[in-house]
């Protein structure tokens, strides 16, 4: 059984330009992920030859507000635009924006409206994709510790809307660091999202490093994939605790089954 495995450039060999970066990536045999695309020269990323399989999928507004939610939609068909230069296939969606890590305009409770909200406007979003040939993750994110009053930001509140939507270019980027900080119980989180993951992004707990320095046993999160079948893209959404060759090698041997 072998996944893809990919990097976010935007968190490894930090002392390079981001063109570098993905290139180091590439050459160590990943795929690369970008988080924004609107602040760099796409063109030249493009041109590094590199396999990019996931970016942001959206600038600004919240799925879960009618006030908003149009924008999510505007700024989706931008991405689309970028993705197809760079061939991203997966576009990534938050349930509400972000500044700095956090919520643009926090809140602290969900409500009907903002789940009836976020299904009509992933729906939209969905048929965006059809159209382009890409599909569109919405993240779990913690909100304990990264990204506090993001509404409807646990595992299994993203995966009742892709499974309330039921879109075939609407999945889960199932994040299981934020979700060990959130829920924990991965291997059954795993089991259980099953056929609606997307992509599962990893860095261990706490200090969001490469797997091998923290809590999760990573290597059983990987059996666990392999056992459900999943062969699509883990990607690593960490920072390097010592040198980024190093992270990487360490990542790969976590995956490896």
């Amino acid at each position: 059984m072998s996944f893809q495995l990919a990097v976010c450039a935007e968190m490894v060999f930090r002392d390079l330009p981001i063109v570098e970066r993905v290139n180091r990536i590439h050459d160590l045999g990943f795929a690369a992920e970008i988080w924004s695309w609107h602040d760099k020269d796409v063109d030249a990323l493009a041109a590094t030859g590199a396999t990019f399989t996931s970016m942001t999928g959206y600038l600004h507004g919240d799925l879960v507000d009618p006030a908003t939610a149009g924008e999510v939609v505007r700024t989706a068909e931008l991405s689309i635009e970028a993705a197809e230069k760079l061939g991203v296939t997966r576009l990534n969606l938050h349930t509400a924006e972000l500044v700095d890590g956090r919520a643009a305009r926090p809140r602290q409770r969900a409500t009907g409206e903002m789940w009836l909200t976020a299904l009509r406007t992933l729906e939209r979003i969905g048929e965006l994709g059809a159209r382009a040939g890409v599909t569109f993750c919405v993240e779990n994110l913690n909100t304990v510790v990264d990204h506090p009053g993001v509404p409807l930001a646990r595992a299994k509140d993203t995966l009742a809307l892709v499974e309330g939507v039921g879109h075939p270019n609407v999945k889960m980027m199932l994040d299981l660091y934020h979700a060990q900080i959130g829920e924990g119980n991965l291997v059954e989180l795993v089991r259980r999202c099953g056929p609606a993951i997307g992509e599962i992004q990893v860095a261990d707990v706490p200090g969001r490093c490469e797997p091998g320095t923290g809590e999760i046993n990573y290597p059983a999160i990987a059996r666990a994939l392999a056992a459900i079948g999943f062969t699509g893209t883990i990607g690593m959404e960490a920072w390097n605790s010592a040198d980024s060759a190093t992270a990487l090698a360490a990542f790969r041997a976590a995956f490896t089954v």
